[in-house]
């Protein structure tokens, strides 16, 4: 970890580096670099914008207001507001359609009621790949770079392709261009050991932009309770050390290059790399839950792009993106008797994603935008622990036109789109999207329906997977027969949006087929003897423990129907208030139980979150509160105890400093969970949890920039 003393000494070299940079465009009497000094301590005049500008919802840059695809917005000015430090808060504390479930294995996210594997996270417009048990790693998104997140709910694959059936995520990354260079180094800590470090450096002069970042996360494990239930009792408890959360180490590096030589032309080039460990109790002889390892993860991402602007309304856009991860198990107790000297390595998974995007976006008439693009894409993964080493290509054609024309006293605009892809392994498939919108001054009516689909991943089809888990056998298999999941989506909206209110009521219904699961097979003498031949390595005693293995199906269907309600005002100058409430009733059909429908495991039908922000200036000193809180009912977990409901409560406040010319000083404190809601029921070791917070604790921060 960077001692605080370091960060300073990096701090202060970054500064001499802007300093030199300011003084040689000042001899070189650049006017405009001059007045971009100027700026560089950011106003204190607090605005909410209620309009912004988006991207995701239709793939060409609009006004919320204008876009016919309904779609949220958090914007890096209110993730700081709230004091939100990572991905997964930004998400459950300001939309309550989102949960999340932390584990050793990564962030477990649902969206609608549907799960990781269904949401496609973007990072502008490029797919974050790399996956832990289908859970993405949301520690590879540095947050310090996040100028907005855009979220698309319901299918999208007529744009996206493939994994967008429940909803789009889409992190658009921050580009300052109006100071010649500023450095800002962001800190954050509070209670059981939750440090976040970041520093930014970004050099912008001439149509050439350099932005540099680093970034440290890391938190201890905790516990809740340190008691479990025997295994095979309900009633007789033990003490154990598992964790409740799991810790961690996290650094991120990114560097991105922009040249923009002319109005026409915006050139691009970026790597991020990214490294996290974590940090469990080790493995003890008096009690249960240590580990003999820690898990290991690497990403290295990096991209070359490009857009040509012929006109204002015509442009050509290239990317290629290469995304590597590889994760594994680290030995941090000396287990050499066994071949794991401490150190060791033992790697897991290796994945590797090869993207190129070629899009056209067109203004042929003066009321529509066409867009024509072109997917190529490469998937690779090598599971020592899957016996996988595979790949997949999928090629796909896009083309969407957006048709605006006048009908009576409002304006109409419809949206028709359609993405041909061809899967290596699937063939051919055709996805639709039509939307149908309806302004009438500040009042939009709108009505969606789109198509998704989802080709099963490489581990679904080519697991060949055995481990033995406290001296019980546990098998999986792929299925090559496997068919692609297909989902239909409809919603309709209504929304009222001017520069002081926004409202917004959507009410739609996902549907799936085909959902591809883990079935439990139970054994018999014959299915036991092609086990024993599949994996020799399992022992008599190993087998005689074996009850069942897992073959992946397509087995269940899904029924998603929900309403959401949307509500931001800025009720006087500097008050914001803000409010989403949810109704999802997700439910699954499975063809390999009694045929009746349950609802989908981890969903939630009622959250709803609230924020209320003041902002006010005094001279050079301003002054930001922030109260948020989320509030859902219990979790449903069908065979299981369903998790309680609860409602968590937040308090932030930040102080800025414009004392002194080029420097702004913004000191924050506050409180989370300001009502100490804790989960303390005894851990049954399936963690079927909703609420992951330790309790009360006190939030420090501070940012300073040059």
């Amino acid at each position: 970890m960077p001692s605080q003393g370091g960060i300073f000494l990096l701090l202060l070299l970054l500064g001499s580096i802007c300093a030199h940079a300011q003084i040689h465009q000042t001899t070189h009497k650049d006017s405009s670099a001059v007045n971009r000094t100027k700026s560089s301590a950011e106003s204190l005049d607090y605005v909410k914008n209620l309009n912004p500008v988006v991207v995701t919802g239709s793939g060409h840059h609009q006004r919320l207001k204008s876009t016919a695809t309904p779609v949220r917005v958090l914007s890096s000015q209110e993730i700081s507001e709230q004091g939100i430090t990572t991905f997964d808060g930004a998400l459950t504390r300001m939309m309550p359609q989102a949960s999340m479930a932390p584990n050793s294995m990564g962030t477990f996210l649902r969206l609608n009621g549907l799960g990781n594997k269904y949401i496609l996270i973007l990072i502008n417009g490029q797919k974050l790949s790399g996956d832990i048990s289908n859970n993405v790693d949301l520690n590879r998104i540095n947050m310090a770079r996040v100028k907005r997140i855009e979220v698309l709910d319901g299918a999208a694959s007529s744009l996206y392709g493939s994994d967008a059936i429940a909803g789009v995520i889409n992190i658009i990354t921050d580009q300052p261009t109006s100071s010649v260079c500023s450095v800002t180094n962001t800190t954050t800590i509070s209670g059981h050991g939750v440090l976040t470090e970041a520093v930014n450096l970004d050099i912008y002069s001439k149509g050439f932009g350099s932005y540099t970042s680093f970034s440290h996360d890391r938190a201890d494990s905790y516990q809740n309770n340190d008691l479990e239930y025997v295994k095979g009792s309900d009633t007789e408890t033990q003490r154990t050390i598992a964790p409740f959360f799991t810790g961690y180490r996290s650094n991120i590096i990114g560097q991105k290059f922009t040249y923009t030589p002319n109005q026409n032309l915006a050139l691009n080039a970026g790597f991020d790399y990214s490294y996290k460990m974590t940090d469990r109790p080790n493995t003890s002889p008096d009690i249960t839950g240590g580990t003999d390892y820690e898990m290991r993860y690497k990403g290295l991402r990096w991209n070359l792009g490009g857009i040509y602007k012929f006109t204002a309304k015509n442009s050509l856009q290239a990317d290629f993106t290469v995304d590597r991860f590889r994760y594994g198990k680290e030995y941090d107790v000396d287990l050499a008797a066994k071949g794991f000297p401490l150190g060791t390595y033992v790697q897991s998974k290796k994945q590797r994603t090869m993207e190129g995007n070629l899009k056209t976006i067109l203004g042929l008439t003066t009321n529509s935008t066409t867009i024509f693009g072109a997917d190529w894409r490469k998937d690779y993964l090598n599971a020592t622990s899957g016996n996988i080493d595979q790949s997949v290509y999928t090629l796909a054609a896009y083309a969407q036109h957006e048709q605006r024309l006048r009908v009576g006293p409002g304006l109409a605009t419809a949206t028709f789109g359609l993405r041909y892809t061809h899967h290596q392994t699937f063939n051919n498939h055709l996805t639709p999207k039509v939307t149908l919108m309806y302004s009438l001054g500040p009042m939009n009516l709108r009505a969606t329906y789109s198509a998704g689909f989802r080709a099963p991943g490489l581990d679904e089809l080519y697991y060949h997977y055995y481990s033995v888990n406290r001296g019980k056998p546990q098998i999986s298999f792929g299925n090559q027969d496997l068919k692609p999941e297909k989902s239909h989506y409809v919603s309709l909206n209504a929304e009222y949006r001017t520069h002081l209110i926004a409202v917004s009521l959507t009410g739609y219904i996902n549907r799936i087929n085909d959902m591809v699961v883990k079935q439990n097979i139970d054994v018999d003498d014959t299915s036991l003897a092609m086990l024993q031949r599949e994996f020799p390595e399992m022992t008599d005693a190993e087998a005689s423990k074996l009850a069942s293995y897992a073959l992946y199906q397509n087995s269940d269907k899904g029924d998603v129907k929900g309403m959401q309600l949307n509500v931001s005002a800025n009720i006087f100058p500097g008050f914001n208030l803000s409010a989403n409430y949810v109704y999802t009733y997700a439910r699954t059909l499975s063809s390999s139980v009694e045929a009746t429908w349950q609802p989908l495991e981890r969903s939630i039908r009622h959250a709803a979150t609230i924020a209320a922000n003041y902002h006010h200036v005094w001279g050079k000193y301003g002054l930001n509160v922030n109260l948020n809180g989320r509030l859902q009912s219990k979790t449903y977990y069908p065979d299981y105890e369903d998790a309680p409901g609860y409602g968590v409560w937040n308090l932030n406040t930040t102080h800025s400093f414009n004392v002194i010319k080029g420097l702004l000083l913004k000191p924050s404190i506050g409180i989370d969970n300001i009502f100490d809601k804790v989960d303390r029921r005894i851990d049954s070791t399936n963690r079927k949890y909703a609420l992951y917070s330790p309790g009360r604790m006190l939030v420090i921060g501070a940012v300073v920039k040059l």
